[in-house]
């Protein structure tokens, strides 16, 4: 059974879980301890931390959750009624390659029992593995990285700052489209910025986010996999001075858009990365894995999409065409119509936002809806 690969939680741990109040998470979930490990039936989501960082360092550190844990553990649950467990630790195998594939096979194994995954490593590479875990499915996978850097740097070793390149490039290739929220332009080359204009795909600076967070939410409605990298908040809100960044976001707003995460009924596997045993760092942390449990239990199952008898229809003609957008009558949420990605004559609808209608009578074509249909047409 893969299971088995899983560490369970330390002895310690299962002492100070005995110390909290009977409605915290400690209390409520299941949890793998050194006696059980906890059923996936009936369960909704599942955590598992990856003890692995070679992706930034050459040799094996332990990154360590048990403060991660602790923090977690005390925290008490909204009005959730989905199931949530903690499934252990993956330690890191021989190679690097050997952890990717063992969290390879339990989020394809997780994801075919309609679990979500929340993955929590060391380094962001191991969004690889998240990735190649959904090869089994045959489908295309849209995926959101929330990061300040784009991560296809062509002249580094390190797999953490690499890792996208690989993803694009190896077969097989599931990647349908990839989006990069909260980008630093001086942690990133003009070649990658170029790069992701080329393909089409999306890249949403730092201050684009922080000016108006309500762009990103059409763009993680639209995700598979959400992987966050925990350097994308600024020092001073993540309480982590050793390598200061002044810049970045702040607490409010990554929890804004964890939740968003949850909220999207397509995001089917969420990571946190670059995490390390560090009290400071693991209290925001485990508040941004709250709030992406918060959104999921108040998902709306607009996705797949239902009758479009529940969504008011608008039509905004331009000059050369019209586009054709639509407002659901349950979340008030905005979509448009795009061409299908498998048969061009059909049309699908496409999360966008409310400025997108707007900016369409002024005559101007919405950007996002200009790229999906350069992807789709080649």
């Amino acid at each position: 059974m893969m299971y088995e690969i899983l560490k369970p939680i330390s002895a310690e741990l299962e002492q100070f879980i005995n110390t909290l109040p009977k409605h915290s998470l400690g209390k409520t979930m299941g949890i793998h301890t050194q006696k059980s490990l906890p059923e996936t039936a009936n369960v909704q989501l599942a955590i598992i931390t990856v003890n692995e960082n070679r992706g930034v360092s050459d040799s094996i550190n332990a990154v360590g959750f048990d403060e991660f844990r602790k923090n977690l553990y005390q925290l008490f649950p909204g009005n959730w009624t989905k199931k949530m467990i903690d499934l252990g630790t993956i330690e890191a195998g021989e190679s690097i390659e050997d952890t990717y594939v063992a969290v390879k096979m339990l989020v394809a194994d997780l994801l075919k029992q309609n679990i979500v995954p929340i993955v929590l490593g060391g380094s962001q590479d191991l969004t690889f593995g998240m990735y190649r875990g959904y090869d089994a499915l045959e489908q295309n996978v849209n995926l959101v990285c929330i990061d300040n850097k784009i991560d296809v740097a062509a002249d580094v070793e390190n797999p953490s700052e690499n890792f996208m390149t690989r993803i694009i490039m190896e077969t097989p290739n599931n990647l349908h489209n990839f989006s990069v929220l909260g980008y630093q332009t001086y942690f990133n080359s003009q070649e990658e910025i170029d790069l992701i204009d080329k393909m089409y795909f999306e890249a949403y600076r730092l201050g684009e986010i922080t000016s108006n967070v309500k762009v990103s939410e059409p763009v993680l409605r639209d995700a598979d996999i959400v992987s966050l990298d925990i350097n994308v908040v600024k020092s001073a809100d993540l309480g982590f001075f050793s390598q200061f960044n002044p810049n970045g976001f702040d607490g409010r707003e990554i929890c804004v858009l964890a939740r968003y995460a949850g909220l999207s009924d397509r995001v089917s596997s969420f990571g946190i990365f670059n995490i390390d045993n560090i009290s400071q760092k693991s209290l925001l942390i485990t508040q941004i894995l709250w709030y992406f449990v918060e959104g999921y239990n108040f998902r709306m199952n607009e996705y797949p999409y239902i009758s479009k008898s529940s969504y008011l229809k608008y039509i905004v003609p331009l000059e050369e065409q019209e586009l054709i957008f639509f407002k659901s009558d349950v979340s008030e949420r905005w979509w448009i119509e795009i061409n299908s990605l498998d048969d061009i004559n059909r049309k699908m609808l496409f999360p966008c936002s409310y400025d997108d209608y707007k900016q369409s009578l002024e005559n101007i074509v919405p950007d996002r809806w200009w790229r999906a249909n350069k992807k789709l047409l080649g």
